[in-house]
């Protein structure tokens, strides 16, 4: 399994958040909780755009 590092920030106009291992993998919400959900949606999509030789990496989680 691998685990990934997720960034959530607050500033005046919600929560942004980031993922340092996949460069260019951002999200945005109104909640902390909106953006963590998010998050997973982002990381998901980030892989599956991936080409097909790095889909050997098993995400089930993130932290």
């Amino acid at each position: 399994m691998l685990k990934l590092n997720y960034v959530i920030e607050k500033d005046k106009h919600g929560y942004y958040g980031y993922c340092p291992e996949l460069d260019g993998c951002h999200t945005q919400g109104d909640s902390n909780e909106e953006t963590k959900s998010n998050s997973t949606e982002a990381i998901e999509l980030y892989i599956s755009t991936l080409p097909s030789h790095y889909h050997f990496l098993p995400i089930t989680s993130f932290e």
